[in-house]
């Protein structure tokens, strides 16, 4: 019976009997010490290990998991297999396969700054900002092609700028902001879309000059501004003046122009007083009625000089017979003027 046990254990199918026997054994205890170690970390709250450790269990049970907006990479013997979209796979490692790694398809943002000299040898920071995310039909190329895609991209961002900022004025810098960035995106497209990378958008956000630089450019633009204000002051006084300068000459104008009908009001009125004088009065001859009116005249504006309390001290000889001395002086400055007029 001894011979026929050894016999029966021995035979081609004990043999896979008990090799089934000793790899789910394994199996169990393998999974006995995974549950451990989770239920042990359970209280640390460290969630990246328990997450890594959760990977080993799933990959130990063939089983993977592929998360939302990512994109895993299955290889079979260090090959490339497929893509695995999100979900669960089966990845049955004892025919070689497994996880290479994972690839998120979520939009990233790199923001580069790059220090380079513009036209007029002025240095600036440029910061630009590049929004790209890998192609989920280009997923194995993005995932061996590049090592270090924000590198890669950075370069590219570096060679670009420092080729279009020197050709342009630190003014024209800043105008052409839009222009650098459509120039670092096209060839940002043009270099990625080979390693699986769609650029989305590429923006320069912020041009940075030294400070000395934008401390004198704020000198400059106030001096400007200041020459503009001056000029334009200027400008208004000018025409203050003008203005004044008309109204003065409108105003004189009109002065000569009430004086010239004055006169020729009083001397309307004195010949209508010489006509009527020497009608009435028989005998009278019109040097006579001169005579009188300036004596009258002479006698008003000294009542007008006494009765202004402001008036300076005017001394005029004066006495009983000096009246028709100060009436021919007066006829006789009149009649010099009329002369020489």
């Amino acid at each position: 019976m001894l011979h026929s046990c050894q016999s029966r254990d021995r035979s081609p199918n004990g043999s896979r009997v008990s090799m089934f026997r000793v790899a789910t054994t394994c199996l169990y205890i393998s999974y006995i010490f995974q549950t451990t170690d989770l239920y042990l970390l359970a209280f640390s709250h460290n969630t990246e290990f328990l997450k890594g450790r959760a990977l080993t269990m799933g990959q130990l049970l063939c089983c993977a998991q592929v998360d939302q907006s990512t994109v895993a990479i299955k290889e079979r013997f260090g090959k490339f297999d497929e893509v695995l979209e999100p979900g669960c796979h089966c990845l049955p490692w004892v025919f070689g396969s497994r996880l290479a790694g994972h690839l998120s398809l979520r939009l990233q943002q790199l923001d580069v700054r790059c220090e380079t000299k513009t036209k007029d040898n002025v240095f600036v920071n440029v910061v630009a900002s590049v929004q790209y995310r890998a192609l989920a039909d280009k997923a194995n190329d993005a995932f061996y092609k590049l090592s270090n895609t924000r590198s890669q991209i950075q370069a590219y961002v570096f060679d670009v700028i420092r080729a279009s900022v020197p050709k342009l004025n630190l003014d024209d810098a800043f105008e052409q902001k839009n222009e650098i960035a459509k120039a670092v995106e096209e060839e940002l497209e043009k270099a990625m879309s080979a390693y699986g990378y769609e650029i989305v958008q590429t923006l320069i956000v912020d041009i940075e000059p030294d400070e000395h630089v934008k401390r004198a450019m704020n000198e400059i633009n106030a001096a400007a501004r200041l020459r503009v204000a001056a000029t334009e002051k200027a400008e208004a006084e000018k025409i203050l003046q003008i203005k004044r300068a008309e109204g003065e000459a409108e105003s004189k104008y009109l002065s000569g122009l009430g004086i010239a009908r004055q006169r020729q009001a009083i001397v309307d009125g004195l010949r209508d007083s010489v006509l009527g004088f020497s009608v009435n009065v028989p005998g009278t001859t019109a040097k006579d009625v001169m005579d009188m009116v300036l004596v009258t005249q002479y006698f008003d504006t000294m009542k007008e000089i006494g009765a202004t309390s402001k008036s300076s001290a005017v001394f005029i000889p004066h006495g009983p017979g000096a009246v028709r001395d100060v009436a021919s002086q007066i006829r006789d400055g009149l009649l010099q003027g009329s002369i020489t007029h």
